[in-house]
Formats: structure tokens, sequence, C-alpha cells
């Protein structure tokens, strides 16, 4: 099969889609190299690989992996460029390579129109992470957004299969978009390879040197969104330091994600909460963390807690648990799809019950011990092997070369 790919965020791989996308092309060319003959030529029934960017990417990529890369005649990279490039020059790319399959690896304004002579219809896989847009709508706050939003959902029922990372996804858009069932398949997604590697004592050491910590704190991360719910987090904190005091087994607060104050309300203003909550002395704020740092980040706390509101999928959690961190998490949206049992869940909106829940975990290194090793064991049932695999299989099955 010819199959396209849209790959634009391999331009930003710090993000979530942009993790997806890397990964999932790693080990898609690893399946791809696997597959060569002895003689180190392809198989008749290799696939042959289209990958479509904005910009280019250092990508090392077998002989049947093909870069095409593009931009309409509007180079500023803003929401005109981008519905551009996905409704009006990705579908031509697809239609001059010929393509027999296009996988999109997001949500996007994207329809393949097809033309009548055409008898093998270019089949169309989007993968669906969530519909926090519709669901939130504050984060449609201006008409591009809106529009694009609107387009993306055109879109998202027009594709001929939907891949989605989670059944509270799939249930979102049963509900809200009316899709049909029957359309849309189930395909968890993993972390990212590098929580995959053992963390060494330099580094373990190295994070606390660089963010002047000590190890065994409570640790939030995963972005500052309000949705997300760091508020809350503080405010559980404060009545915990109201209650116990310096007590041996409370240690700081450790908070991670881009500060963006500019943003409010659909940022958190954290350094302006901890300041209003008087929490400067026991609160560290970090600010954005690079990938580099996060793996020690997590293994050098004592409890992660992430109480969001909605998630997808909910990958902080899941990384988390492959550090083999003990997380306290909200019994909502995907987040028990994640953890399952090896987790502690709690009402997201209650900070008694939030506060609760973090002085059990922190109070009984027996409970820390279970969680951590649970959690890790579930960790390693996700895999971008499978991912990728599933994926394209599903893709196969919809040209019949299965």
């Amino acid at each position: 099969m010819k199959i396209g790919i849209n790959a634009s965020f391999l331009r930003k791989q710090n993000n979530g889609i942009g993790q997806v996308t890397t990964n999932f092309l790693k080990k898609l060319v690893e399946i791809s190299n696997d597959n060569l003959q002895d003689d180190g030529q392809l198989s008749n029934e290799k696939n042959i690989y289209f990958i479509y960017l904005e910009e280019d990417v250092d990508l090392e990529l077998p002989e049947n992996f093909h870069k095409v890369i593009f931009l309409p005649f509007w180079k500023r990279d803003d929401l005109i460029r981008k519905i551009w490039w996905e409704m009006i020059s990705l579908p031509k790319k697809v239609k001059e390579n010929e393509c027999d399959a296009l996988l999109s690896l997001y949500q996007c304004p994207t329809v393949l129109r097809n033309m009548l002579r055409n008898k093998n219809k270019t089949k169309h896989v989007m993968v669906v992470h969530d519909l926090i847009p519709r669901l939130f709508p504050q984060y449609l706050n201006n008409w591009r957004k809106k529009v694009y939003q609107s387009l993306s959902e055109r879109a998202i029922k027009k594709a001929d299969k939907i891949l989605v990372v989670s059944h509270r996804t799939e249930k979102d858009l049963i509900k809200h978009l009316g899709i049909d069932a029957s359309k849309i398949s189930v395909n968890y997604i993993d972390v990212d390879e590098i929580y995959k590697k053992e963390v060494s004592q330099e580094k373990l050491a190295e994070v606390l040197k660089k963010y002047n910590l000590k190890s065994g704190y409570i640790y939030n991360g995963g972005g500052l969104e309000v949705r997300k719910n760091t508020e809350n987090v503080l405010r559980a904190y404060q009545i915990l330091k109201e209650n116990f005091g310096k007590a041996s087994w409370l240690p700081k607060l450790v908070i991670s994600g881009k500060l963006m104050p500019q943003l409010a309300p659909l940022v958190c203003d954290v350094e302006s909460l901890v300041k209003g909550l008087a929490l400067e002395e026991d609160v560290v704020v970090l600010d954005w963390v690079p990938q580099e740092d996060l793996p020690a980040l997590y293994r050098n706390a004592a409890v992660f807690i992430f109480p969001s509101h909605y998630e997808g999928f909910g990958v902080p959690v899941l990384e988390a648990m492959s550090q083999g961190v003990p997380v306290i998490t909200a019994k909502t949206s995907s987040l028990p799809e994640v953890g399952a049992d090896t987790i502690l869940y709690c009402n997201p909106d209650d900070v008694d019950d939030l506060a609760m829940v973090m002085k059990n975990v922190l109070t009984s290194n027996h409970l820390q011990a279970s969680l951590s090793l649970k959690g890790y064991e579930r960790a390693r049932r996700f895999s971008w092997n499978k991912f990728t695999g599933k994926t394209i299989d599903i893709i196969q099955e919809l040209g019949g070369r299965k």
C-alpha cells in the first residue's frame, strides 16, 4: 500500500501530539526495517510511506519512506496556515502521491475529496485524542478557534475510521458527535521512550541540585491549564499545612508547568495563588521543565498528584507510574483506564477529600511501596509497538490488504 502520514507535529516534539507522532514513526521504521529481506531489498509486499511535513526534521528513514515538505503561500505559523495546510495543501499531496490511505495522527479539518473517476477511494484514518474544546467551550475564545473546531468535527465525521486513545473519548464521540460505534477503535498510546530507560543515581542527584530540591516531595506536573486543577492541589496542601504544620511526613510541594499568567482564566496563575495562600516557603514553582529532566523529577517524588477534571488519556499519570511513583488522580474521564486499581483516586472538586488521600499516602510507607510496584507493573502494559502495529493493521484492513 501507499500510505500518507500527517506528521506535521514532528516540529513540536515537546507537546503531546508531537510525542505521539515521534514515537509512532520510530516504531514504524523499526517494523519496516524488520521486514527487509536478507539482501536488504524491499519485499514486494512492503508498504510505501509518504511523511507529510511543514518543516524538515532530522529523521533517518528507510528507502520506502519519503519525506514530503511543503507550505502554502501563507507562511506565518498560525491557525490560517494550519487550516490551509491541512484542508487544501495536504489533500492535494495525497492525491499526487496516489495514496491508498492517509493517517492523520491528530484530529484536524482534513477531508479527502476523491474524484468519481477514482475507483480506489483513498481511505482516511484519523486519531482523535479528545473533545476538550467542545466539552470546555472556554477554549474557543476567538472566532478562528471556533472555525477550526467546527471544521475538525466535520472531518472526524467524514473519516473512514477513527482511532481513539481511550474509551472515554470513544464515548464522547458517540454522545457529542453522533459517531457510529462501529467506526471507532480504541488504541492506547504510551509514554515517551525516555521513561523506559533507567534513571541513574547521577541524574537523580543532578536534577535535585539543578532545581534546589530534596527528594521525597509532593509533585504536581503535566500543565497548568485550569481544567488540570492545580488550584485545588494548592488548597488541599494548605489544609495539610494548617492541620499538621511542620510534621516530618509533610514535605514541600513542587509544581512544574509553563507559566503563562497572561492566559488566565484558561491557565492557572500559580505564582499569584501560592502568594495568596501564603505558601511561598512551602511550594516550589519550577516553570517549564525540559523532557530530559522529567523522569528524574518524577522518580525523586514521594507521590505524584494529578486531580485533572478531564483528560483524553492522561499521559502524566502513566509517566509517573513508569517511574514507580505512587499516584493520586481524579476518578474522572479516561484516568481510571490508565491507572486501573494501581493508583488512588479522589474527588477533584473536594479539597478535603484530596487532602485526606494525600495524607494517607504520605503517612504510610507500606502504601507507598505497594502503589509504586503496582503502578510500575501496569505501566509496562502500554506499548508503542502495540499502538503502531494496531494502527497499521487497521489501515491495511481498510485497504483490503490483510
